[in-house]
């Protein structure tokens, strides 16, 4: 059976590699290798139209938007799109009970109405440079990890401040193949970024979470923004006499619709990848980090929920934070699934198997990469307690009770009281005491129950087991009406007369100390494995690239921009299924449940559903909403624009699908797909919709 088991997987390896189109995540500066492909597949323009350091190119339009996600440019008035998820926040801290913007949406009708949002950011990308040369010639194979980590970081900042400048640029050098290359990246970044426009939640979430990561899809997961830049042309902070951008570029959207097996691209900002994980990398992985962030942040969505449901207020103050919580808590779920139900350990397995047969074969190759797997073997397997006892930290305590993270983050500011008063009024804002004492509650007596003693930070032993004899309910119900950090009116009174000594002695910011402490040590526990994985890595990768020399390796996405190509198409999930490539808004109406927080449909769309008016949106007599495409992405794509072959834009990606949840790890080519909403559906939304043609007529409309 075992024999069996490993030829499928090495059959599955060897048929993903053979797979030229779909996957992989290529630096623009080298699409060259991919153009032949690319253009076999249906793409009419060339790696100069979209990388161009001399001339305004497709990259000049796409946006690292707030530091998480992708926004594009879409008009000569600095106009951008990006999903309604990305902009959650900045349409949460704009809603009130008066102005429930997460409900009811909002269109702004000229410049003047549009609202600013404090922090909220984009970043172009200017260039990137192959600095590995400048890197990798300091280093010698005696180093350590830790000497070559501080060769890293002083050549670096070396060349980051000769590309910063005078600092109109943002430098930043960064590792690329496990740290065998490394890359300067250049950006531009712009502070001043305004919201426009925003369907409702019932329309932009419509589903929630339980169609996160599900096809058939039926969310106009849309947004829209503009960004500002100073009268002389300069990017700048917010100010009222700031005018709209003029981009270098904004890309042209099409209305003429897609087919199956049209030629698509994706330029984004992938967050984060693991394509080249080893089998102990993914015990980890499935035993450790999914599992905890699984049950951990569903005891801790189920009290917000539930209190969201209760309360409008709450539910508008704890909606953003939900939903961040939540997202990667369902991909955990549904990574595991597909790790386990595809058998990716045992695939990489083979590729270990035949990593060490190849070595074997070779003394020069014994020699430099002879012990590549047992360092990884050996930091996997000896860190495991304190991978667990410090995500559990982390998850329960460090993030998940808010007056903890919170006393934590004024801890760095205790020299500045204006910003600690700053701080807490973005803070109290959107905070609900009763909903964080019993998350407290709850997240204490989790991490007591599963974590052992030599883990419990110091004020477990001398509060709760001391002060409070080991009644934890009582240590929260004492916490919540003594400290200073669970109660507003007690803190704005306090910082009337900041007393920095004595708010160190606050029972919230004693527990965050000792939460820091705790997971200072777990840290420093865990360095000696970290090395050891990080060499390991380092070599296992630079093997397989010199194992095989023909195939055309790509890095693991860091949140650096990519380009992925494909195929708009249809999958067969399982036996007897078949999923078609698009939806319509005839499911929309299917899924309405009246009254309910995730499938209710507004009145309007409704009204004009019934109506057939889809004007120049519709298609035979129907309106997409969102289809599916074969292009290879990860978080950090959200809102990334999806592109036909002549770089018109078609749609913006937003989800993957769950059958192929395990795709961060392992591409897998008969299953992975990116759901994208269609570009008609939005602009349909925007026209139609909220009476917001103005935007519409902004953009340069391929039809």
């Amino acid at each position: 059976m075992k024999k069996i088991v490993l030829f499928l997987a090495a059959f599955i390896m060897f048929a993903q590699f053979q797979i030229k189109a779909d996957e992989g995540m290529w630096l623009l500066s080298l699409l060259n290798k991919n153009y032949s492909d690319m253009k076999k597949q249906g793409f009419k323009l060339t790696p100069a139209d979209i990388y161009n350091l001399n001339k305004a190119s497709i990259k000049d339009a796409i946006v690292i938007f707030g530091g998480g996600c992708t926004g594009e440019i879409v008009s000569e008035n600095g106009l951008l799109l990006t999903n309604h998820h990305c902009g959650y926040g900045s349409i949460q801290s704009q809603s009130s009970l008066e102005h429930n913007y997460l409900r009811d949406g909002f269109w702004a009708k000229n410049y003047a109405e549009e609202l600013p949002i404090a922090g909220l950011f984009v970043r172009f990308f200017v260039r990137i440079e192959d600095v590995s040369a400048q890197i990798n010639a300091k280093f010698n194979d005696k180093m350590t990890e830790a000497e070559r980590d501080a060769i890293v970081k002083e050549t670096s900042a070396v060349i980051e401040k000769s590309a910063a400048g005078d600092g109109k640029y943002i430098a930043r050098v960064q590792s690329f193949f496990t740290g065998n290359s490394y890359y300067l990246l250049v950006y531009e970044q712009y502070s001043d970024v305004r919201l426009v426009g925003t369907p409702p939640e019932s329309i932009g979430k419509f589903g929630y979470d339980t169609d996160n990561w599900v096809w058939p899809r039926h969310t106009g997961d849309f947004s829209v923004f503009r960004v500002y830049m100073s009268p002389d042309g300069k990017a700048a902070q917010y100010s009222d006499k700031n005018v709209p951008l003029k981009p270098k570029y904004s890309l042209p959207v099409s209305i003429k619709g897609v087919k199956k097996d049209d030629f698509t691209m994706i330029i984004g900002f992938p967050g984060r990848t693991n394509r080249y994980l080893t089998s102990y990398g993914i015990e980890e992985l499935m035993d450790i980090q999914n599992t905890n962030r699984i049950k951990i942040r569903g005891i801790r969505q189920d009290i917000m929920m539930a209190d969201m449901k209760a309360d409008e207020k709450i539910r508008i103050q704890y909606s953003s934070k939900y939903s961040g919580s939540s997202n990667y808590w369902k991909n955990s779920i549904g990574q595991n699934r597909g790790l386990a139900k595809l058998n990716v350990k045992a695939q990489k397995q083979v590729i270990e198997d035949n990593f060490r047969k190849w070595v074997a074969a070779d003394p020069a190759r014994q020699q430099k990469y002879g012990n590549a797997l047992g360092l990884l073997e050996n930091a996997y397997k000896g860190r495991k307690d304190y991978q667990y006892a410090g995500q559990y930290l982390s998850e329960t305590m460090g993030r998940g009770i808010e007056i903890f993270s919170f006393a934590s983050r004024v801890n760095r500011m205790l020299d500045t009281p204006d910003k600690i008063a700053e701080l807490a009024k973005d803070f109290f804002k959107d905070y609900s005491k009763p909903t964080d004492q019993k998350i407290a509650l709850a997240m204490i007596n989790l991490f007591m129950a599963d974590n052992k003693e030599e883990y419990y930070p110091g004020f477990i032993a001398t509060d709760i087991k001391g002060t409070f004899a080991g009644n934890v309910k009582n240590y929260v119900d004492d916490l919540y009406q003594k400290s200073i950090f669970a109660n507003e009116k007690e803190f704005f009174e306090f910082m009337k007369n900041f007393d920095k000594a004595k708010i160190q002695e606050d029972p919230a910011f004693k527990a965050a100390m000792s939460i820091n402490e705790m997971s200072g040590k777990i840290n420093k526990l865990n360095e000696p494995f970290d090395a050891d994985e990080a060499k390991g890595k380092r070599l296992f990768l630079a093997g397989l690239m010199e194992m095989d020399k023909t195939k055309n390796f790509y890095p693991d996405a860091n949140s650096t921009m990519r380009l992925t190509y494909g195929k708009v198409g249809d999958y067969r999930p399982k036996d007897g299924v078949i999923y078609d490539y698009y939806t319509t808004l005839d499911g929309v109406m299917e899924k309405e449940i009246p009254g309910d927080f995730e499938f209710d449909v507004p009145a309007r769309l409704k009204e004009l559903y019934q109506k057939k008016d889809y004007g120049v949106y519709g298609q035979d007599g129907k309106l997409m909403v969102c289809f599916t495409s074969n292009n290879d992405i990860t978080g950090g794509n959200s809102g990334s624009p999806i592109m036909n072959g002549k770089g018109e834009l078609i749609g913006l990606a937003f989800d993957g699908n769950w059958e192929a949840m395990s795709g961060d790890i392992a591409f897998e080519p008969a299953l992975q797909k990116t759901i994208n909403v269609d570009i008609r559906y939005v602009l349909w939304i925007m026209d139609k919709y909220a009476g917001a043609k103005h935007l519409v007529d902004e953009m340069k409309i391929m039809k």
